[in-house]
């Protein structure tokens, strides 16, 4: 290469930045000349865009809140609910000692009456009982094993050999998981 390619290509790139200032220049020109009219249409594109987001946030904040209320009034009265299922386990226990005493017919009555009562009103609330009985397959996301004995019989092996104590729902949601011997 001789000394005046060298100069050359020394001013070529002096030369691109002009161009490129001059283009730039140009194009900032162009976006000043704007109508104010195609101004006021962009902000008016703008704030449109941004209305409708807003609204949409808004109607899926309504969405949720409705959808927590309703949630909250099905288990509100989880509380006393999980309090009550001592009286009801109690009430139970007192039938099954009186079904034993042939005597005590109308103390049965009586106990069997308040009992019923106490069930009905319970359900008409959402409380159901989880049905759990003696030869079901033990799943630990659904029972609750307080021990393990020895099985009775090679079928009843990692199967429910005895119930302790009624699991019950509120709605949809586990409060009580019930409480199990399984086989070994």
């Amino acid at each position: 290469m001789s000394k005046k390619d060298k100069n050359t290509k020394v001013e070529d790139p002096q030369f691109e930045d002009q161009t490129t200032a001059t283009e730039e220049s140009e194009l900032e020109e162009t976006k000043e000349i704007r109508t104010p009219e195609e101004q006021l249409q962009d902000q008016l594109v703008a704030e449109k865009d941004k209305f409708m987001r807003l609204f949409a946030e808004f109607e899926n904040y309504k969405k949720r809140t409705t959808k927590e209320r309703i949630e909250l009034f099905k288990t509100a009265s989880q509380d006393v609910m999980v309090s009550m299922l001592p009286v009801l386990d109690d009430f139970e226990r007192a039938l099954s000692h009186i079904e034993d005493d042939k005597e005590a017919e109308e103390l049965r009555k009586g106990v069997l009456l308040i009992y019923n009562k106490l069930v009905n009103t319970l359900e008409q609330k959402g409380l159901s009982k989880i049905e759990v009985k003696q030869g079901d397959t033990f799943n630990a996301d659904e029972h609750e094993a307080i021990t393990q004995i020895p099985a009775p019989s090679e079928d009843l092996k990692g199967k429910i050999i005895d119930v302790v104590e009624r699991g019950y729902k509120l709605g949809e949601r586990v409060i009580r998981f019930p409480k199990v011997v399984i086989g070994q």
